[in-house]
């Protein structure tokens, strides 16, 4: 059977036909969907983990246990998740373990562009990178073959553009891989420097035998056509080289660590120049001039961003591509959603003048104009750490103008370490959680606070009040998000606090909330023109010919404006 499928869709499929018993992941885009979509097989147990380092223990025991697993994140989860990474890499796995990493060239939703081969090199674990949705359903099946025979974990690379592109894939059937015998072996699992130094040399030998047997592996090929020009890539710049050099050779890796010296000699020696094409880091064109083959690469090639077919024949052939003038199209800034009921929360620590340390979510929308109230983004959950900082390096009057942003989902992945930091090292900060009930940014993922299950099971949802208590918050309050004068009451009072106090706001993101309100409207006889309610930056609000008017399309009454409004202008359809 074929079917159009999305390259995380693929990876699901994959992990499916493997016998996969465990998945779990934490939500992130480009990687959110594998485990999506791998929910809806019934053999397959799913799950979303409190953060990336969980998921990645619970993919770790299942693998002990005797069951294939797998585990999928972002790039930037796998920082969160390394610690686990680099030592699995020492123990090996019982049954099959793939690590499913989706890396995000042009940083469309990510805070930095990291290149996830860095860590297959540093932790000495193998790296497949598929090119395509099917190659991700056969390279995950292959994974766990790899990971079984050689004893480790096996990263599988995937990027924005494989992830969710569509392409077509032939459907095979499940494997029903029987549970592995489970076997206590401390001196190969409990990693003491002892066991660890044996294990080390044992990763090393593993490595080496990878490298050598990877030269005869069917996920790296030539492609031999015309030998003047040679072409090393992998993954989507194997996609970009075809199409911008259709007459080249190609030496295509389908293994990125460790790799294939051989092969890689044989093909260098059979063209006349050879490139390496590969997104980001020169990962691959390092380590083969490293054995003193010369290559063509990153003094060609950028090293920021993606590559396409026109950068590769730009470069290469020299021709450079026709761009036709674009028509004079306004751009969209991404922006929060009409109704979200974050906004009214940064309208008013801008009115208040506070700054605020961010984190990542919807609620980083916040930093852009017309807001503009929110002052940092790192990492999730440095918010609170971040204030705690800022208040200890500039005193506790700083601190009184200085509140800590966060999310719900965000508090839980990793806000709590940095709450209990606050309390601990006697600071007082301000910590204010945006409460939507989900996990917005990446598409409306549960998390142990919505009470739901990946796989739909009702479950005792996380009492944030409860937990905030007992790390030790006095102060605590719970306010409605839309209740604009209750906001500022409430933060002028908090900021004040010579103990630190956490605010929830707590209001459901506005496409979950099934409770529809009339919208809005203005009347312009007594509309001043005064802009406040443009402050807002909702995008229902617009200013047409001097006019203020609002998109009753867009509009979904949630009634913030007609609380900014001093002249009682803005009033609800119908009344």
């Amino acid at each position: 059977m074929k079917k159009l499928m999305l390259g995380n869709e693929g990876i699901a499929r994959g992990a499916y036909e493997a016998g996969v018993r465990v998945a779990t992941a934490y939500p992130g885009t480009p990687s959110t969907e594998i485990i999506e979509f791998a929910a809806k097989y019934d053999e397959i147990y799913a799950e979303w983990a409190p953060n990336e380092k969980v998921a990645m223990e619970v993919a770790i025991g299942a693998s002990f246990a005797g069951a294939r697993a797998m585990v999928a994140m972002k790039h930037v989860g796998l920082n969160v998740a390394a610690d686990p990474l680099f030592t699995v890499s020492y123990t090996g796995i019982n049954a099959g373990l793939v690590i499913v990493v989706a890396d995000d060239p042009g940083m469309h939703s990510s805070q930095n562009e990291q290149d996830s081969r860095c860590y297959a090199r540093a932790a000495q674990v193998p790296m497949l990178e598929p090119a395509d949705s099917q190659e991700a359903i056969d390279f995950v099946k292959f994974a766990y073959e790899l990971s079984e025979k050689y004893d480790t974990p096996i990263l599988v690379r995937m990027t924005t553009r494989v992830s969710h592109s569509q392409s077509i894939a032939v459907l095979g059937i499940r494997n029903d891989i029987p549970l592995r015998e489970y076997r206590k072996l401390p001196e190969k699992n409990v990693m003491m420097p002892a066991m660890a130094r044996r294990r080390h040399q044992a990763v090393k030998a593993r490595m080496k035998d990878i490298a050598e047997a990877a030269c005869d592996m069917w996920v790296n090929r030539i492609e031999m056509n015309d030998p003047s020009v040679g072409v090393i890539a992998s993954g989507i710049a194997y996609q970009y080289a075809k199409e911008a050099l259709p007459n080249a050779s190609i030496l295509k890796l389908g293994m990125v660590n460790p790799l294939p010296r051989k092969l890689i000699e044989s093909f260098a020696a059979k063209v006349d120049k050879l490139f390496v094409i590969e997104e980001l880091e020169p990962i691959i064109e390092e380590q083969i001039r490293s054995w003193g083959i010369s290559v063509i690469g990153k003094e060609l090639f950028p090293s920021i961003g993606e590559l396409s077919a026109n950068i590769i024949a730009e470069k290469v052939l020299g021709e450079t591509p026709e761009v036709k003038p674009l028509q004079d199209i306004p751009t969209r800034p991404p922006v929060m959603c009409p109704g979200c009921p974050h906004r009214g929360v940064f309208y008013v620590i801008r009115k208040l003048r506070l700054y605020a340390t961010g984190d990542i979510g919807c609620y980083t929308l916040g930093a852009l104009p017309p807001l503009q109230a929110m002052d940092t983004c790192v990492c999730m959950g440095a918010s609170i750490g971040m204030a705690h900082g800022m208040e200890k390096a500039r005193g506790r009057d700083f601190g009184r103008k200085l509140v800590a942003v966060i999310g719900d989902s965000t508090f839980i992945h990793s806000g709590i370490t940095g709450l209990i930091d606050v309390v601990y090292n006697q600071g007082n900060s301000t910590v204010v959680i945006l409460d939507n009930s989900t996990t917005g940014m990446t598409g409306h993922q549960d998390h142990p606070g919505t009470g739901c299950t990946l796989k739909g099971s009702e479950v005792p949802p996380l009492d944030l009040v409860k937990l905030i208590e007992a790390i030790g918050i006095k102060h605590i309050r719970v306010v409605d998000p839309f209740e604009l004068d209750q906001v500022e009451k409430v933060l002028r009072e908090e900021v004040q606090r010579d103990e630190p106090s956490v605010v929830i706001m707590q209001r459901s993101c506005a496409l979950l909330n099934k409770s529809v309100k009339p919208p809005v409207e203005i009347d312009l006889d007594l509309c001043r023109k005064c802009n406040a309610c443009l402050r807002l930056g909702c995008p229902a609000i617009q200013k047409k010919q001097d006019a203020m008017v609002i998109d009753l399309a867009l509009c979904n009454g949630c009634g913030l404006c007609i609380g900014v409004c001093r002249f009682n202008a803005i009033r609800r359809t119908g009344e």
